[in-house]
């Protein structure tokens, strides 16, 4: 049976999708993978006659069910036709299980899960990575638009691009707990959005990367966060060869959600380097515990993740070994482009680029 990869294309209105599924295609067949795409099941439905807006509640119920349903078998049945290719094959799935969540009402989307024997968890364990297109609602919002879409119902006005930025965050809580959930920020160029896309998705299918540096911040909070998804990291280095990091973590949401991922990042030129997540079960984790860097602490951090202006940001503040440190991360901002700080944070320095503030090296027994 050839390699299988199977991701999910999502995002909130207006967030490029369609152009990015054509980017894909082109760029991934041309390296010899065979790539299927599942269409968007929703709009298959919008565009049938249904309408999630109806006043008839039972109406509105069974149609988000026959999507999910359809979502499923749809995906069950390319899974079948890649099994039998030749080439390693790449499913894209134009939006996914955990999207259907995001326009029902917990308790409806809870009963209509039972209904097909799955939940939540199942649901999000069935794709390799989800990669999240911010929609230009939020930070790019001249490049709004309904037109290309017949069946969006968020308007370009005030009250529409608050809906789309609304309904976008949702649709990142419906996946947080995915082990590779990945936000694609907004950019003033739209192709520097799109190359994000195809650089992530090579990182799934373990292909070599250029080496890019994280764009780092030491950080003080002052305000509020509004909208922050919340979790709490215990990452723990392993013994590796030289010039391999092996880390090992453990991320936890509110509500019980517990996700293990055992990351490898190995150099392999001066300009390139291969990275390889898998997620883990507890058993398993437990195990690789024994493993662990004796010349290394474990850390433990707090985590807030949350949009502004269509950029993606991620604030650590720092328990063990260290407790006076809050570093922020701006997520996917290309070297040319500024970042866009929000007001309820205080920059104290720039650490881009500094070894120091690394978890690699904050983990480091003094």
């Amino acid at each position: 049976m050839p390699e299988i990869k199977k991701i999910v294309l999502t995002g909130g209105p207006c967030a490029g999708k369609t152009t990015a599924l054509v980017k894909i295609v082109e760029y991934f067949s041309g390296m010899g993978y065979k790539v299927f795409t599942v269409p968007e099941v929703p709009t298959l439905y919008s565009t049938g006659g249904w309408n999630y807006l109806t006043p008839n509640r039972q109406l509105y119920y069974e149609g988000e069910r026959a999507i999910l349903e359809t979502q499923l078998s749809l995906e069950d049945q390319f899974y079948r036709l890649a099994e039998v290719c030749e080439k390693p094959v790449l499913i894209v799935c134009d939006r996914g299980a955990m999207d259907i969540s995001a326009y029902i009402k917990p308790e409806e989307w809870q009963e209509i899960t039972q209904m097909v024997d799955t939940d939540s968890d199942k649901l999000r364990q069935r794709y390799d990575a989800v990669l999240h297109l911010v929609s230009a609602a939020d930070g790019a919002e001249q490049y709004y638009t309904t037109a290309t879409n017949a069946t969006r119902y968020e308007k370009a006005d005030e009250e529409g691009l608050r809906l789309a930025r609304e309904l976008d965050k949702k649709v990142i809580n419906a996946w947080s707990g995915h082990s590779h959930l990945r936000v694609i920020n907004n950019h003033d160029d739209f192709n520097a959005k799109l190359n994000r896309v195809i650089k992530e998705i090579s990182n799934v299918l373990g292909l070599p990367q250029p080496l890019e540096k994280e764009r780092l911040y030491k950080v003080e909070v002052i305000g509020e966060i509004p909208g922050a998804i919340e979790s709490e990291i215990t990452q723990t280095y392993l013994v590796a060869e030289p010039g391999c990091e092996i880390r090992l973590r453990r991320r936890m949401w509110s509500g019980g959600k517990v996700v293990n991922v055992h990351r490898s990042k190995k150099r392999i030129s001066d300009t390139e380097e291969l990275e390889t997540e898998r997620k883990v079960d507890n058993n398993l984790y437990e195990q690789m515990l024994q493993q662990a860097d004796p010349y290394r602490s474990t850390i433990k951090k707090r985590r807030q993740s949350f949009i502004w202006k269509g950029q993606h940001f991620e604030i650590d503040t720092f328990q063990e070994p260290v407790n006076d440190l809050v570093i922020l991360q701006s997520k996917g901002v290309a070297e040319q482009e500024s970042v866009k700080f929000p007001p309820f944070v205080k920059v104290l320095e720039d650490v881009t680029g500094n070894s120091r503030y690394y978890n690699y090296n904050i983990a480091l027994r003094k």
